[in-house]
Parts: C-alpha cells; structure tokens; sequence
C-alpha cells in the first residue's frame, strides 16, 4: 500500500486551530500532541478538544483559551449577563497588535502590529493587556525549549517564519524587528506548535492545497480599516504562490496562521486526477458563515482507472535567447517545485539567427497560471504560449519496498493485463546516498523485489 497524500480542502478558509483539529480528527495522537505543548516554556493558557457542529456537520474543535480571558469573562460575566457581544465579526476596541484568529476562530490573535477583532472577552469588557512583545528568535527559542521531534520543530519554525517574512513586508521592516504580541504569541506558539506536531505523527510527506477561499469586507485595526485579504494573508498568498478564491461572504476566512501552514506543507498544488479516500478529519471553525464553517483534510491514495479517458493537460511554451544557464538551470528547478509535470529545454533557432532554447512546461490546468509565473519572474520571457492537449495514462500506484540497505518507493503501472514495475528515482538515489550501495543494483533490486511481492 502506497503513503498517503493529505489533501486541505480549503472551501471556507483555514486556520491555526482549524488545521489542528481536522488533524485530530483524522487520528494524529492526542496524548503526544498535549505531551508536547506541556513540554514548551509557554503557560497562560489551557486547551480544550470537544466536537462541534456547524450546520449539520460534526466536527472536532480545537480550543486554546487564555488565563486572562478566562478571570475577565467570569469577572465580568454579572455585568453582561445577557448583553451579546458588539459585533461577533468586527473588531471592539482597536488595541494594538491584537489579532489572528478571526473566522471567530477564537485565538490566534498575535500575529505582530496587524489587524485584530476577535478574543471578545477582552474586546467586549474594555481590557487592556500588557503590550509585552516577543520577536522571531524568541518564538524560535521557545520552539527550541519544548520536546518535539526534529521534523515538528523545523516544521513549527518554518510556518513562523513565513508569518514573519509576510508580516515584515506588510509593515516595512526587517524580519528581525517583527514582533509578535504577547497574547497573540501565545496562541499562535500553540497553534503552530499543535500542528506541526499532528502532521508529523500522522507522518505526512506529501500535501495538496488546491486553493484557499477568502471573504470580502475590511477588519480594523489601529490605524483603521483593512481589506480581507488582510496583507498578511495576501502576503503570504502571493510569496507562495497560493491561489485565492474570493467568496460572497462577509468576513475573513482565512487567517496568517492558516495561510502559512498551507505555505508550509503543500508539496503539490492539484490533486491528482484519480484517488481512493482513506480517512476524512474535520475541524471547526468559530464563526457562522451561513454555511458549515469546517476545514476537511482527507488522506487519500492516487490510483488511475485502465479505462480511464484521456486526461486533458497544459503545454506552455516560451522561446528565450538572453538568459543565462544558471538562470535556466534555476527556473526549471522552480517550474518542478511549482507543480510542473515535466521541463524541458529543447535548443533552437529564433529569427535574425539567434541561437536560442524553447522552454516547454508540462502540467495540469490548475498549475498553469501559477507556472506562468514562474516562468516571467525567473526568465527573461516576455510571453508563454499556452497549448492544450490530451493524455493517455496507464493506471498506477506507488508502493513501498524494503530492500535489504533501506526502503524505496517503485511505480507499479498496469496495462492490458501486464504489469510494470519502475522504482522511483529519487526515492532510489537517496538510499544509495545513504548506504553506499551503487544506484543501478538498488534500481534493479527494487523492480525485481516489487515484482516477487506481487506474486506472493
């Protein structure tokens, strides 16, 4: 059986505490992932995992509740016994640096001199807490501090990063004085944290992110009104080349945190055209958006039908004369990392004589604007052909074979009743790497040993 895909169906957005509890539900261990927060140098805060349900659809809700919110709203509870919230989906009192949770997500609110409008316990009774401040190396060092994993801890930091790099354009300075706020640090720690670490005990390597769905409106802050997508959001979106799907909504749907998970685990930007569903997690957002408000992540296993039609593709093609080979040489590295199917550079001949390469990219419809991309920000290309065109594909899946040096993934295809086996190569090239067995054994050995499986 091949490793499965993690596929975020983003339809009504993403968030920190959402991504963490459509994990949950999917069956990354509770007990590691509290083990794990305990271990950080963080309190202020507790956490509650319950089930929720948004429209008719159950889901597992994520909670992070800090202290301070917790003793406002009992203290205060006698005062607004029976007083509803200002606004559940507009910021109260614009006190600085709030924010990150919205879809009522609930916390996330730190992420540094940004918009804030949700912790309403705080909003709604007029408190104010301490403005006290942490930067990207003291999250780095409170992620350092706690016993995660390797993979968690990298991960964890990565996500950080991103938030940090978007917010650090959004604001017009550097990443090392972007600061995080110190409630909202907490939550997002937490957050961040909790994902990183269920991602890594589901043991995902391979995540799919079609696209994120946005709502329209403004959030204010500070200084006044900002557009949904708040410029974090949009900062992150465009970095990363994530696609944005503008709904008819009123509100934000997608929060930093959430954008920069999504940045942070996606390996591919399509699914792929024909897949089994192994499991489905769902995790509950906070606010009601008139619809169920729930992020589905689903693992999933690529197969393909042998009578499947033709799929449909993409061929983009551009000729360039004046760029480098190292720039060349970079571009299809970015194009593969982009979602490309295949790269190729074929040597030509443009007019006036120049010598010159037709760059052609292979990919999926879905991929194609953001390779276009790609294409005019790493090249000197002023202009992509853009060439549909059929496929016929054998049907296939990936299977794990375990070799006396390691462990390789080989492609099994079948057609017409045979059936081929191609180990997969940098899968192969890495195990060689490591055990210092030549490539073209292992190679072989992998084919024949997948083939022998098969016919036991």
């Amino acid at each position: 059986m091949s490793k499965p895909i993690l596929y975020l169906e983003c339809a009504t957005g993403i968030s920190g505490d959402m991504t963490v509890a459509a994990l949950l539900d999917l069956g990354a261990s509770k007990v590691k992932l509290l083990a794990a927060l305990d271990s950080l140098n963080v309190d202020g805060y507790s956490v509650t995992i319950t089930r929720a349900n948004s429209h008719g659809v159950d889901a597992c809700s994520f909670d992070v509740e800090l202290e301070y919110e917790h003793e406002h709203h009992e203290l205060n509870h006698e005062h607004h016994h029976g007083h509803e919230a200002l606004d559940h989906g507009h910021p109260h009192e614009a006190h600085e640096h709030a924010h990150e949770h919205d879809h009522e997500h609930g916390h996330e609110h730190g992420h540094n001199h940004e918009h804030h409008h949700d912790h309403e316990h705080d909003h709604e009774h007029g408190h104010h807490h301490p403005h006290v401040h942490r930067n990207l190396a003291d999250v780095t060092a409170i992620l350092n501090s706690g016993d995660l994993t390797p993979r968690a801890r990298a991960l964890a930091q990565k996500i950080f990063g991103i938030v940090a790099e978007a917010e650090s354009k959004a604001h017009g300075k550097p990443v090392e004085e972007v600061h995080f706020h110190e409630v909202g640090a907490i939550d997002s720690i937490v957050d961040i944290a909790a994902a990183a670490v269920c991602l890594d005990d589901l043991g995902i390597d391979d995540v799919v992110v079609t696209g994120l769905s946005e709502g329209t409106g403004f959030v204010e802050c500070q200084h006044g009104l900002l557009p949904v997508p708040v410029p974090a959001v949009a900062n992150i979106a465009s970095a990363s080349g994530l696609p944005l799907r503008i709904l008819p909504v009123q509100g934000e749907m997608v929060t930093p945190t959430g954008a920069a998970i999504a940045a942070a685990v996606r390996t591919r930007s399509a699914l792929p055209d024909s897949f089994t569903i192994r499991k489905i997690g769902l995790g509950a957002g906070k606010r009601d958006f008139g619809m169920p408000n729930v992020l589905r992540a689903m693992l999933i296993e690529e197969t393909a039908a042998a009578d499947a039609p033709p799929a449909e593709i993409v061929i983009l093609e551009t000729n360039i004369d004046d760029s480098t080979g190292e720039t060349l040489g970079l571009a299809m590295d970015s194009l593969l990392d982009a979602g490309a199917l295949d790269v190729h550079y074929i040597p030509a001949f443009m007019k006036k004589n120049r010598p010159a390469w037709l760059l052609r990219v292979i990919c999926r419809e879905a991929d194609a604007p953001a390779l276009e991309r790609v294409i005019f920000t790493e090249t000197s290309s002023i202009g992509v052909r853009r060439l549909r065109a059929g496929r016929t594909c054998l049907a296939r899946t990936v299977v794990d074979v375990t070799l006396p040096a390691g462990a390789v993934k080989v492609k099994k295809c079948t057609f017409d009743g045979q059936t081929f086996y191609y180990p997969e190569y940098e899968s192969v090239k890495a195990l060689a790497a490591a055990s210092g067995v030549p490539f073209a054994d292992l190679f072989r050995d992998a084919a024949e040993t997948a083939r022998k499986n098969d016919e036991k």
